[in-house]
C-alpha cells in the first residue's frame, strides 16, 4: 500500500501583507502530481489545511478542490484538524466529503465512530488508521471523559491524557492489517520549523513517542514544519510543509512523503521535494550591496546595513521588489536619547537636531522639515 503523507498546508497565509494564495495553488498542483506519477493508494493531511480558524472562500475553495482532486482514481483522503484550523468547519465539510468518500476528523471521536478507520485500501489490504486530531488542554480532558469517565478521574498531564486516548484508538490494531496513526502535536527531540505558533507548541503539549504502540506501521505528523524522523517504537514522521511558511524556514526543504507498507512491516519512507513556492530569504548588506544581488522571485527579508534615513525603506524596495520584511541592522538602530542638562536658552530647533543626533536619527531633510514645521505654527 502506497501512502501520500503531508500537512501544514496554511492555505491563506500571507507574507507580511503579500497573499500567497498562488503559491499554494501551484503546491497543490505539485502535491496531486506526485500521488498521480506513484499511484498512491491513501493520501493521508495532518492537520492544519487553514492558517487561520476563518479561512476566506477562495482559501476554502482551494482546500475543497485540491482534497477532491486528491480522490481521484479512487484514493482514500483523510483529514485531520490542526491548532490553525476550525475543527467545528472541518466537522461540517465531514458529511459532504463523506459522500464523496473522504474521511474527515474535526473534533475527537471514539474509535468506533469515526476515531478508527476501517477500510480496504485500493491495493487490497485491510487497513485501520487511528485519527487524532489537535487537541487544546481542555478538550484532551472532555475526549477523555467521552471514553471513561470524569474530568477528576483524567486528572494527569497533557501527555499522559494524550497517551490515554491514543491507546484507545489503536487498541483494534491485528497482526494482519496495516495499522497506521495520524495525529497533529508536538513531540520532545523533534526540530521546529521556524513558523509553528508557539502558545501551542511549549512543553506543556508535547506528548512522547510511547503513546504509538509497537503496533504502529507508521506514524502520519503534523504540526513541525521541518520534515523529519522521530525515534520511537515505530516509524513515525513529520511530513512538514510543502511551502516554506514564514522566514524561520528558510532552510527547510518543502515537500511530503511518500510510504510504503505492508502488514506486519515497518513502513518504508522515501522524501519526496516540492519547488514550485517562492523561496524565503534573508539579505544583508548596504544598498550598494544590496544592489549587487541577484533576487529572482524569491521573499526577501532584508537587513540594511547603513544610518536611518527618511526613505531608505523604499529605496530598499526599489532595489528589491520581492522585500516584504526590512529593518535596520542592530548597529544603526536609534537608541533611546539622554538628555545632557537642561533646555534653558536652546531654541526647539537646537533641541530636536540633538534629539536626532543622540538617537542616531540625523537627517538634514528631516530636520528641515522641522525648521518648515516650527515657522508654520509660531508665525
Amino acid at each position: 500500500m502506497k501512502i501520500l503523507h503531508t500537512a501544514d498546508w496554511h492555505v491563506g497565509k500571507v507574507l507580511k501583507g503579500r497573499p500567497r494564495i498562488e503559491e499554494h495553488r501551484a503546491v497543490l498542483r505539485e502535491l496531486y502530481e506526485a500521488a498521480r506519477t506513484h499511484d498512491v493508494d491513501a493520501v493521508i493531511v495532518a492537520g492544519d489545511l487553514f492558517d487561520t480558524s476563518a479561512p476566506t472562500p477562495e482559501a476554502q475553495s482551494l482546500v475543497l478542490n485540491a482534497l477532491m482532486a486528491l480522490r481521484g482514481d479512487g484514493r482514500d483522503v483523510v483529514v485531520l484538524a490542526g491548532n490553525h484550523d476550525n475543527p467545528q468547519l472541518l466537522e461540517v465539510y465531514r458529511p459532504v466529503l463523506g459522500k464523496l468518500g473522504m474521511h474527515v476528523v474535526g473534533a475527537f471521536r471514539r474509535p468506533d465512530a469515526g476515531g478508527t478507520l476501517a477500510f480496504t485500501a485500493r491495493s487490497g489490504e485491510p487497513v485501520r488508521l487511528a485519527v487524532l486530531p489537535f487537541l487544546s488542554h481542555r478538550y484532551v480532558v472532555r475526549a477523555a471523559e467521552v471514553l471513561t469517565g470524569t474530568a477528576a478521574e483524567h486528572n494527569r498531564d497533557y501527555a499522559a491524557r494524550i497517551s490515554e486516548l491514543m491507546g484507545a484508538l489503536t487498541d483494534g490494531f491485528q497482526g494482519d492489517t496495516v495499522n497506521l496513526v495520524t495525529t497533529h502535536g508536538t513531540l520532545p527531540g523533534g526540530a521546529f520549523g521556524g513558523g509553528e505558533r508557539e502558545a501551542q507548541s511549549i512543553f506543556s503539549y508535547y506528548f512522547e513517542p510511547t503513546a504509538f504502540p509497537p503496533t504502529t506501521q507508521y506514524a502520519a505528523l503534523g504540526h513541525l514544519h521541518r520534515r523529519q524522523q522521530i525515534a520511537g517504537p515505530c516509524p513515525i514522521w513529520y511530513s512538514g510543509s510543502p511551502l516554506a511558511v514564514d522566514f524561520g524556514e528558510e532552510g527547510n526543504t518543502p515537500g511530503a512523503l511518500l510510504v510504503e507498507v505492508t502488514p506486519g512491516r515497518p513502513a518504508v519512507v522515501e522524501e519526496l521535494t516540492f519547488g514550485s513556492a517562492r523561496k524565503l530569504r534573508t539579505v544583508r548588506g548596504t544598498l550598494e550591496e544590496l544592489e549587487a544581488l541577484e533576487p529572482g522571485d524569491d521573499w526577501l527579508k532584508v537587513i540594511v546595513e547603513e544610518k536611518p534615513r527618511v526613505g531608505l525603506a523604499d529605496d530598499v524596495r526599489d532595489l528589491l521588489p520581492g522585500s516584504v520584511d526590512v529593518m535596520l541592522d542592530e548597529r544603526f538602530r536609534p537608541v533611546p536619547a539622554t538628555r545632557k542638562g537642561g533646555t534653558a536658552g536652546r531654541s526647539p530647533r537646537e533641541l530636536f537636531r540633538e534629539y536626532l543626533t543622540a538617537t542616531g536619527r540625523h537627517d538634514d531633510q528631516v530636520a528641515d522639515l522641522f525648521d518648515r514645521l516650527y515657522d508654520e505654527v509660531t508665525s
